[in-house]
C-alpha cells in the first residue's frame, strides 16, 4: 500500500502509459472519476468534428456518402472496437443505441433458438441486478414473443441453468461488469454454462469495451452489444455496437429491417433482402457527426495496443482500484465497500454504500472538484479511466473524501437537493 504522496508521485513518473494522459482535455482543477460513465473529451474530437462539418458537409455535400467515405463508418469503426473485444474483421458494426442494439441482439438470438427446434425454451435469464435498461427491454420482448423473464441473484445463475431452467432457458442475457458494483462475471464460465443447458449467451460490454480486456470468441460469446460514450470516450449519447458470433450472424432477421441492412440498399427494391453478416444489424442512415467524434474516442483506447494494448490498461486499472479502496477502507467513516476485492471480479471502478448519506457526500465531492456519482439507493461510484488517471489523482480524490466526511460538509443543505441526474 503506498502510504505517501510522494510514493504514489513517484509512480506516475514511471508509469509507461502516461503519456496516454495527454490525448485529452482535462480541466484544471478536476480529478475526473466517472469515465465510466461518461468519457473525457479527446484533443481530436473537436477539430474532427468541424472537419466533418465545414469540409465534408460544407463543401462536399452529399457527395461526401463516396468521397469522404460516410456509408462505411459503421464497419470502419466497428472494425477498430472489434480488435479491444475479442471480435473479427467484419463480425461488429457500430449503429444506434444500447438498448436498441440490445432489442435486435434478443430478437436474434431468440429467433435462432426457435429456429434450433427448441419451441419449450420460454425463459431468458437475467442477474437482479443487471442495468434497468437491459431488464426493460427484455421484459418488454418477452411479453411480446410469450417468453419470461426469469430473474436470480448473481451465484444463483450456474445452478439454475444446471438445474431447474437446464430445459426451459432460451437466453442467458448479462452485463459483463455490474454498473452499481463493479463487479466482473467471468464470461467464459457463465457462456459455457450457458451452452451446457442448451441456452444462447447475449452480453452488454457497456461497462467493459475499452476497460477490461475481454475475447467475445475465446469466451464463448454468442451476441454483444455495448455503448460508445463510457471508456470509448465517444461523447454523450455516442453510437452504440453490435456483434453476433459469425456462425449466427446470417441466421436471422433483426427486427428493424431498415434499408441499411439490406443487401443492396441502392437498388431500392420494394422487398427487404438482409445484408449477409453483422451488416443485416444495420437500421437506419448512421448518425454521421457522433460517429467521427466515436472514432475519435476509440482511437485513444487504440492508442494503448503499442504499450502492451488492454493488458497493460488492465494492469493500471487494477492498481488504481485497488490502491482507492485500501485508502478509503482505512479511513474507515462507515463507507461499506461494495466492488469485490478480488482483482479477477472487479471491473474499472470501485463502489461504497453509506445508508443515508451517499448522495450528499458525492455532492460535496463533485463541488469540490471530485467528479464521481451516485447510483439509488445509496452507492457511490467511481470509475478509474487508465488512460486519463494516476496515482496521485487516485490519492488525493481519496483525502478529499476524507475531508468531506471529517469535516461533515456533506451536511450542507445543497447537497441534500436532488437533481434530476444523479
Amino acid at each position: 500500500m503506498i502510504t505517501s504522496r510522494l510514493q504514489a508521485q513517484a509512480l506516475d513518473a514511471a508509469d509507461p502509459l502516461r503519456t496516454l494522459r495527454d490525448q485529452f482535455h482535462l480541466p484544471e482543477g478536476v480529478l475526473y472519476l466517472d469515465g465510466n460513465s461518461l468519457g473525457v473529451l479527446p484533443k481530436a474530437t473537436a477539430a474532427r468534428v468541424q472537419q466533418v462539418v465545414q469540409q465534408e458537409w460544407g463543401q462536399g455535400l452529399i457527395r461526401s456518402w463516396n468521397s469522404a467515405g460516410w456509408i462505411d463508418l459503421p464497419q470502419r469503426v466497428g472494425n477498430k472496437i472489434a480488435l479491444l473485444v475479442g471480435a473479427g474483421p467484419g463480425e461488429l458494426v457500430v449503429a444506434d443505441s444500447t438498448s436498441v442494439n440490445l432489442f435486435k441482439a434478443l430478437s436474434a438470438a431468440l429467433s435462432i433458438s426457435r429456429a434450433d427446434a427448441q419451441p419449450d425454451r420460454r425463459v431468458i435469464l437475467s442477474e437482479r441486478s443487471n442495468f434497468p435498461t437491459d431488464l426493460y427491454i427484455a421484459q418488454a420482448l418477452a411479453a411480446e414473443r410469450g417468453y419470461a423473464l426469469q430473474l436470480a441473484d448473481t451465484d444463483e445463475l450456474p445452478g439454475l441453468l444446471m438445474g431447474p431452467l437446464k430445459q426451459r432457458c432460451a437466453l442467458l442475457m448479462l452485463t459483463h461488469v455490474n454498473y452499481r458494483t463493479g463487479r466482473m462475471h467471468d464470461m467464459a464460465a457463465l457462456s459455457r454454462a450457458a451452452h451446457d443447458a442448451g441456452a444462447l449467451a447475449v452480453w452488454d460490454l457497456a461497462h467493459s469495451a475499452g476497460a477490461v480486456p475481454v475475447d467475445l470468441h475465446r469466451d464463448g460469446a454468442d451476441f454483444a452489444v455495448g455503448c460508445g460514450y463510457k471508456y470509448l470516450n465517444g461523447g454523450p449519447g455516442a453510437p452504440a455496437f453490435v456483434w453476433a458470433h459469425p456462425r449466427h450472424a446470417s441466421r436471422f432477421w433483426q427486427p428493424l429491417a431498415g434499408w441499411m441492412g439490406h443487401d443492396a440498399p441502392f437498388e431500392f427494391t420494394p422487398e427487404y433482402r438482409p445484408a449477409p453478416g453483422i451488416n443485416r444489424f444495420l437500421c437506419g442512415t448512421p448518425a454521421l457527426l457522433s460517429m467521427a467524434a466515436l472514432e475519435c474516442g476509440v482511437d485513444t483506447v487504440l492508442a494503448a495496443l503499442p504499450m502492451g494494448g488492454m493488458g497493460a490498461l488492465r494492469q493500471k486499472s487494477l492498481a488504481l482500484t485497488r490502491l482507492f479502496a485500501g485508502l478509503v477502507q482505512a479511513q474507515g467513516h462507515g463507507l461499506r465497500l461494495v466492488s469485490p476485492e478480488d482483482d479477477a471480479q472487479r471491473g474499472s471502478q470501485v463502489c461504497f454504500a453509506h445508508d443515508g448519506i451517499a448522495y450528499p457526500v458525492m455532492q460535496a465531492l463533485i463541488a469540490r472538484g471530485v467528479i464521481g456519482d451516485f447510483r439509488a439507493p445509496d452507492v457511490m461510484r467511481f470509475g478509474f479511466t487508465p488512460l486519463t488517471l494516476g496515482y496521485t489523482d487516485v490519492w488525493d480524490a481519496a483525502e478529499h473524501l476524507r475531508q468531506v466526511l471529517v469535516g461533515e460538509e456533506w451536511r450542507q443543505d445543497r447537497f441534500m437537493q436532488r437533481q434530476a441526474v444523479t
